[in-house]
Protein backbone atom coordinates (compact mmCIF):
# COMPACT_ATOMS: atom_id res chain seq x y z
CA UNK A 1 0.00 0.00 0.00
CA UNK A 2 1.49 3.39 -1.07
CA UNK A 3 1.36 6.27 1.58
CA UNK A 4 1.71 10.02 0.85
CA UNK A 5 5.01 9.31 2.75
CA UNK A 6 6.37 6.71 0.22
CA UNK A 7 9.11 7.43 -1.99
CA UNK A 8 8.75 4.70 -3.83
CA UNK A 9 5.81 3.21 -4.64
CA UNK A 10 4.98 -0.42 -4.70
CA UNK A 11 4.17 -1.40 -7.96
CA UNK A 12 3.27 -5.42 -8.76
CA UNK A 13 6.10 -6.66 -10.81
CA UNK A 14 5.44 -8.51 -13.83
CA UNK A 15 7.45 -11.48 -13.53
CA UNK A 16 6.24 -14.79 -12.69
CA UNK A 17 6.39 -15.87 -9.14
CA UNK A 18 9.65 -18.47 -9.00
CA UNK A 19 11.86 -15.98 -10.82
CA UNK A 20 10.32 -13.13 -8.46
CA UNK A 21 11.08 -15.11 -5.35
CA UNK A 22 14.42 -16.58 -7.06
CA UNK A 23 15.96 -13.02 -7.76
CA UNK A 24 14.68 -12.60 -3.89
CA UNK A 25 16.49 -15.44 -2.47
CA UNK A 26 19.65 -14.50 -4.28
CA UNK A 27 19.45 -10.66 -3.71
CA UNK A 28 18.61 -10.93 -0.05
CA UNK A 29 18.30 -14.51 1.86
CA UNK A 30 17.12 -12.88 4.86
CA UNK A 31 14.26 -10.90 3.95
CA UNK A 32 13.60 -14.36 1.39
CA UNK A 33 12.98 -16.58 4.92
CA UNK A 34 10.85 -13.72 6.72
CA UNK A 35 8.90 -13.95 3.41
CA UNK A 36 8.58 -17.87 3.47
CA UNK A 37 7.62 -17.41 7.47
CA UNK A 38 4.92 -15.62 6.77
CA UNK A 39 3.82 -18.90 4.55
CA UNK A 40 3.69 -21.00 6.57
CA UNK A 41 2.77 -19.14 9.70
CA UNK A 42 -0.83 -19.92 10.77
CA UNK A 43 -3.44 -17.93 11.26
CA UNK A 44 -4.90 -16.79 14.55
CA UNK A 45 -8.12 -18.96 15.26
CA UNK A 46 -10.03 -15.93 15.72
CA UNK A 47 -9.47 -14.48 12.85
CA UNK A 48 -9.73 -17.63 10.76
CA UNK A 49 -13.61 -18.16 12.06
CA UNK A 50 -13.75 -14.38 11.13
CA UNK A 51 -12.16 -14.25 7.71
CA UNK A 52 -13.54 -17.81 6.50
CA UNK A 53 -16.89 -17.47 5.77
CA UNK A 54 -18.64 -17.61 1.99
CA UNK A 55 -20.53 -14.45 0.61
CA UNK A 56 -23.73 -15.82 1.80
CA UNK A 57 -22.93 -15.93 5.03
CA UNK A 58 -21.01 -12.90 5.24
CA UNK A 59 -24.49 -11.02 3.83
CA UNK A 60 -26.21 -12.73 6.50
CA UNK A 61 -24.01 -11.37 9.39
CA UNK A 62 -23.99 -7.81 7.62
CA UNK A 63 -27.47 -7.79 7.28
CA UNK A 64 -28.19 -8.73 11.10
CA UNK A 65 -25.14 -7.42 13.06
CA UNK A 66 -24.18 -4.40 11.19
CA UNK A 67 -26.83 -3.08 8.94
CA UNK A 68 -29.14 -1.29 11.61
CA UNK A 69 -26.78 -0.62 14.53
CA UNK A 70 -23.61 0.00 13.19
CA UNK A 71 -23.82 1.99 9.75
CA UNK A 72 -24.43 5.46 8.90
CA UNK A 73 -22.83 8.82 7.69
CA UNK A 74 -21.83 11.71 9.86
CA UNK A 75 -23.47 10.17 12.73
CA UNK A 76 -26.92 9.55 11.23
CA UNK A 77 -27.84 5.73 10.66
CA UNK A 78 -27.23 4.91 6.93
CA UNK A 79 -28.88 1.40 6.22
CA UNK A 80 -26.92 1.05 3.04
CA UNK A 81 -24.14 -2.01 2.10
CA UNK A 82 -21.25 0.34 2.15
CA UNK A 83 -19.44 -1.58 -0.81
CA UNK A 84 -22.87 -0.33 -2.57
CA UNK A 85 -22.40 3.32 -1.48
CA UNK A 86 -19.16 3.55 -3.59
CA UNK A 87 -20.13 2.21 -6.43
CA UNK A 88 -23.17 5.44 -5.94
CA UNK A 89 -20.42 7.90 -5.48
CA UNK A 90 -18.90 7.01 -8.74
CA UNK A 91 -22.29 7.15 -10.72
CA UNK A 92 -22.47 10.36 -9.58
CA UNK A 93 -19.04 11.60 -10.42
CA UNK A 94 -19.47 9.85 -13.86
CA UNK A 95 -23.08 10.96 -14.51
CA UNK A 96 -23.37 14.14 -12.72
CA UNK A 97 -27.45 14.18 -12.14
CA UNK A 98 -28.99 17.38 -11.28
CA UNK A 99 -31.71 15.23 -9.27
CA UNK A 100 -31.37 12.02 -7.52
CA UNK A 101 -34.85 10.86 -5.89
CA UNK A 102 -34.36 8.15 -3.30
CA UNK A 103 -37.53 6.44 -2.48
CA UNK A 104 -37.44 5.48 1.39
CA UNK A 105 -35.22 6.98 3.40
CA UNK A 106 -35.53 6.10 7.28
CA UNK A 107 -33.45 8.43 9.59
CA UNK A 108 -31.53 9.93 6.42
CA UNK A 109 -28.32 8.80 6.53
CA UNK A 110 -28.25 7.75 3.46
CA UNK A 111 -30.39 11.12 2.11
CA UNK A 112 -27.21 13.41 3.41
CA UNK A 113 -24.67 10.84 1.92
CA UNK A 114 -26.24 11.77 -1.61
CA UNK A 115 -26.18 15.14 -0.38
CA UNK A 116 -22.66 15.52 0.39
CA UNK A 117 -21.90 13.76 -2.54
CA UNK A 118 -23.79 16.58 -4.84
CA UNK A 119 -21.50 18.98 -2.81
CA UNK A 120 -18.29 17.84 -3.72
CA UNK A 121 -19.44 17.09 -7.45
CA UNK A 122 -21.10 21.32 -7.10
CA UNK A 123 -24.20 20.78 -8.42
CA UNK A 124 -27.70 18.83 -7.77
CA UNK A 125 -30.48 18.39 -5.10
CA UNK A 126 -32.08 15.28 -3.55
CA UNK A 127 -35.78 14.53 -3.37
CA UNK A 128 -36.31 12.42 -0.71
CA UNK A 129 -39.42 10.38 -0.59
CA UNK A 130 -40.87 8.30 2.11
CA UNK A 131 -44.35 7.61 3.84
CA UNK A 132 -42.99 9.03 7.26
CA UNK A 133 -40.61 11.30 7.86
CA UNK A 134 -41.08 11.42 11.84
CA UNK A 135 -37.49 9.99 12.21
CA UNK A 136 -35.81 11.60 9.75
CA UNK A 137 -32.41 13.49 10.72
CA UNK A 138 -30.68 13.88 7.17
CA UNK A 139 -31.79 17.47 6.81
CA UNK A 140 -29.53 19.51 4.15
CA UNK A 141 -30.08 22.41 1.80
CA UNK A 142 -29.51 20.33 -1.13
CA UNK A 143 -32.83 17.88 0.31
CA UNK A 144 -36.30 18.05 -0.34
CA UNK A 145 -38.50 15.95 1.60
CA UNK A 146 -41.90 14.77 -0.33
CA UNK A 147 -43.70 12.68 2.60
CA UNK A 148 -45.94 10.84 1.34
CA UNK A 149 -47.36 7.01 -0.51
CA UNK A 150 -44.52 7.02 -3.22
CA UNK A 151 -47.38 5.56 -5.53
CA UNK A 152 -49.69 8.38 -4.48
CA UNK A 153 -50.96 10.74 -7.30
CA UNK A 154 -50.09 13.93 -4.83
CA UNK A 155 -46.15 12.42 -3.93
CA UNK A 156 -45.94 12.26 -7.67
CA UNK A 157 -47.22 15.54 -8.88
CA UNK A 158 -44.80 17.31 -6.28
CA UNK A 159 -41.58 14.93 -7.54
CA UNK A 160 -42.61 15.91 -11.02
CA UNK A 161 -42.56 19.94 -10.40
CA UNK A 162 -39.06 19.87 -8.56
CA UNK A 163 -37.50 17.48 -10.93
CA UNK A 164 -38.92 19.10 -14.05
CA UNK A 165 -36.68 19.21 -16.89
CA UNK A 166 -33.93 18.15 -15.19
CA UNK A 167 -31.35 15.18 -15.45
CA UNK A 168 -31.82 12.71 -13.17
CA UNK A 169 -31.47 9.20 -11.54
CA UNK A 170 -33.50 7.11 -8.96
CA UNK A 171 -32.32 5.13 -6.13
CA UNK A 172 -35.15 2.62 -4.64
CA UNK A 173 -34.97 1.55 -1.31
CA UNK A 174 -38.89 1.53 0.06
CA UNK A 175 -41.06 -1.04 0.32
CA UNK A 176 -39.39 -4.04 -1.15
CA UNK A 177 -43.01 -5.75 -2.70
CA UNK A 178 -42.20 -7.56 -6.04
CA UNK A 179 -45.95 -5.21 -6.64
CA UNK A 180 -44.87 -2.06 -5.19
CA UNK A 181 -41.28 -1.76 -6.66
CA UNK A 182 -42.61 -2.82 -9.93
CA UNK A 183 -45.01 0.09 -9.87
CA UNK A 184 -42.40 2.46 -8.57
CA UNK A 185 -40.17 1.43 -11.42
CA UNK A 186 -42.70 2.12 -13.70
CA UNK A 187 -44.48 5.24 -12.25
CA UNK A 188 -39.96 7.03 -11.61
CA UNK A 189 -38.86 5.62 -14.70
CA UNK A 190 -39.35 9.01 -16.69
CA UNK A 191 -37.17 10.84 -14.17
CA UNK A 192 -34.12 8.76 -15.10
CA UNK A 193 -32.06 10.40 -18.07
CA UNK A 194 -30.16 8.15 -20.81
CA UNK A 195 -27.21 7.18 -19.69
CA UNK A 196 -27.85 7.73 -15.88
CA UNK A 197 -29.26 4.39 -13.50
CA UNK A 198 -32.77 3.50 -11.66
CA UNK A 199 -31.21 1.35 -8.86
CA UNK A 200 -33.14 -0.96 -7.16
CA UNK A 201 -31.78 -1.98 -3.56
CA UNK A 202 -32.09 -5.37 -2.12
CA UNK A 203 -32.64 -7.16 -4.82
CA UNK A 204 -30.76 -10.18 -2.84
CA UNK A 205 -33.12 -10.68 -0.42
CA UNK A 206 -34.84 -12.66 -3.42
CA UNK A 207 -31.81 -15.12 -3.50
CA UNK A 208 -31.76 -15.85 0.04
CA UNK A 209 -34.17 -18.66 1.70
CA UNK A 210 -37.22 -16.71 3.68
CA UNK A 211 -36.22 -18.14 7.21
CA UNK A 212 -32.32 -16.89 7.23
CA UNK A 213 -33.23 -13.32 8.37
CA UNK A 214 -32.25 -11.68 4.77
CA UNK A 215 -34.71 -13.58 2.64
CA UNK A 216 -37.85 -12.70 1.05
CA UNK A 217 -40.35 -14.94 -1.53
CA UNK A 218 -41.79 -11.94 -2.87
CA UNK A 219 -39.09 -9.12 -3.27
CA UNK A 220 -37.53 -7.03 -5.35
CA UNK A 221 -35.69 -9.18 -8.25
CA UNK A 222 -38.86 -10.10 -9.71
CA UNK A 223 -40.30 -6.83 -10.66
CA UNK A 224 -36.51 -5.82 -12.05
CA UNK A 225 -36.73 -8.71 -14.52
CA UNK A 226 -40.27 -7.83 -15.42
CA UNK A 227 -39.20 -4.39 -15.97
CA UNK A 228 -37.17 -5.15 -18.36
CA UNK A 229 -38.86 -6.79 -20.10
CA UNK A 230 -41.27 -4.15 -20.45
CA UNK A 231 -39.01 -1.02 -20.70
CA UNK A 232 -36.70 -1.56 -23.27
CA UNK A 233 -35.16 1.80 -22.67
CA UNK A 234 -33.37 0.15 -19.72
CA UNK A 235 -30.99 -2.25 -19.20
CA UNK A 236 -29.23 -4.65 -15.89
CA UNK A 237 -26.32 -3.31 -15.88
CA UNK A 238 -23.91 -6.33 -14.19
CA UNK A 239 -20.77 -4.27 -14.50
CA UNK A 240 -21.83 -2.46 -11.08
CA UNK A 241 -21.27 -5.24 -9.61
CA UNK A 242 -17.24 -5.26 -9.57
CA UNK A 243 -17.43 -5.85 -5.82
CA UNK A 244 -19.34 -8.87 -6.14
CA UNK A 245 -20.60 -8.47 -2.62
CA UNK A 246 -24.01 -6.17 -2.97
CA UNK A 247 -26.97 -6.08 -1.96
CA UNK A 248 -28.51 -4.69 -5.22
CA UNK A 249 -27.40 -7.88 -7.63
CA UNK A 250 -29.13 -7.39 -11.07
CA UNK A 251 -30.37 -4.12 -9.72
CA UNK A 252 -28.40 -1.41 -11.75
CA UNK A 253 -30.86 -0.63 -13.89
CA UNK A 254 -28.93 1.59 -16.70
CA UNK A 255 -31.39 3.66 -18.83
CA UNK A 256 -29.72 3.43 -22.38
CA UNK A 257 -32.42 5.52 -24.68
Amino acid sequence: MQTGNSPNPVVPSAEPWLVRNSRLLLRDPRLFLQKVATWLKPMRADYRRRWDRGLRRWMIRYHTDLLFDKVSWMGVPARKMVLDAWVYQQIIHETRPEIIIEIGNAEGGSTKYLAHLLDIVGQGEVIAVDIDHSTFRGHHPRVHLVTGDSLAPETLARVEEIAHGRRGMVIHDGDHSREHVLGDLRAYAKFVSPGSYFIVEDTAIDLFRAGDGLGSVNGPLGAVEQFVREDTRFQIDPDREYFVMTFNPRGYLKRVR
